[in-house]
């Protein structure tokens, strides 16, 4: 069993038992304490884990990492997810970007060589990193602004995003599960992302390995509602066949 299998089989069991201790590890992978130590500090490092004294417990399914810790989370892959994601995205094109760090990534990705794009966002952060381009047109949904991420949510924000309908809506997720939802923190950042869906002609997902089999608690959609998912690593064969089946593409950027 090579690191990335025991790290599944990690997350795993701790999802079937809601917590492990190192020495029930140790004893059920046969490695030692430091090597399992070693795996549970990355899983934790993904948002895959909770790190508790002596083991790991479920992250919480209500609390969603803090901003500032998600937007060095996974960075080299989010980069390498955004430049395949910017490449699919053709100048002159319509788009929206919703919250997420994720996202925030692809819109550095947009300004390198992209011309003339129009952009419709709820993510002050990617306003500010879009304004730079002259030749953007960049449109801010109005609504409530999350103080924590600058993302804007609310009543507002959905009735302004129901104003357009676009070429390509990109989005984020914090998680999905096996049976292919897509799942999120917050109630009404999931309102404005449904929006976002049906208002665009083609959603992209872009999404690292870690946000898989990750459990928060509201439900936004399913992975069969997208055309696209962007990752860095291959999703479980659960969800592939889920995608395969409904012809929805796969890109993995090594």
């Amino acid at each position: 069993m090579n690191q990335q299998q025991r790290h599944e089989a990690i997350v795993e069991l701790v999802r079937r038992e809601g917590y492990a201790s190192i020495e029930q590890l140790t004893d059920h992978f046969s490695v030692t304490p430091q090597t399992i130590r070693r795996d549970l500090n990355a899983l934790a490092n993904d948002g895959l884990l909770r790190r508790v004294h002596g083991g790991a417990g479920l992250e919480s399914s209500t609390v969603n990492t803090a901003y500032a810790t998600r937007k060095t989370l996974n960075l080299e892959a989010k980069r390498r997810i955004a430049a395949l994601l910017a490449s699919k995205i053709p100048d002159r094109s319509s788009l929206f970007i919703n919250i997420g760090t994720s996202n925030e990534v692809i819109a550095e990705a947009l300004l390198e060589r992209h011309r003339e794009l129009e952009v419709i966002t709820n993510n002050l952060n990617v306003a500010a990193i879009l304004q730079h381009k002259e030749d953007f047109n960049v449109i801010i949904a109005g609504g409530q602004v999350r103080s924590r991420d600058g993302g804007i949510i609310g009543e507002a924000t959905i009735d302004f995003i129901n104003q357009f309908k676009v070429d390509y809506g990109i989005i984020g997720i914090s998680g999905i599960d096996e049976d292919g939802s897509l799942l999120e923190f917050d109630y009404q950042e999931v309102r404005v992302a449904q929006a976002i869906i049906q208002n665009s002609r083609q959603v992209y997902l872009a999404a690292d390995h870690s946000k898989f089999r990750r459990n928060p608690s509201v439900r936004q959609g399913n992975i069969t509602q997208i055309h696209a998912l962007f990752t860095d690593l291959r999703p479980p064969q659960s969800i592939c066949q889920l995608m395969e089946s409904h012809d929805v593409a796969l890109h993995i950027a090594d």
